[in-house]
């Protein structure tokens, strides 16, 4: 039986959604080892004069743990 863990984890980008998503993974990889999916949670933005000027992910994170 393969046991998983789960983490919540933020991020932000001055691109787009994918991109603050793929910082997810990103940082997590830096101390996570076999990192199998992740949940985008939630999608925010920061707007200022009416564009969008940063995109903000919440995601979890499931990897497998050995």
């Amino acid at each position: 039986m393969a046991v998983h863990k789960t983490i919540e984890i933020m991020a932000e980008s001055d691109k787009s959604w994918s991109d603050a998503a793929q910082k997810v993974v990103e940082e997590a990889s830096k101390t996570v080892n076999g990192i199998k999916s992740i949940w985008v949670k939630d999608q925010t933005a920061s707007v200022t004069d009416g564009k969008i000027d940063s995109f903000r992910v919440n995601c979890k994170v499931t990897f497998k743990v050995k």
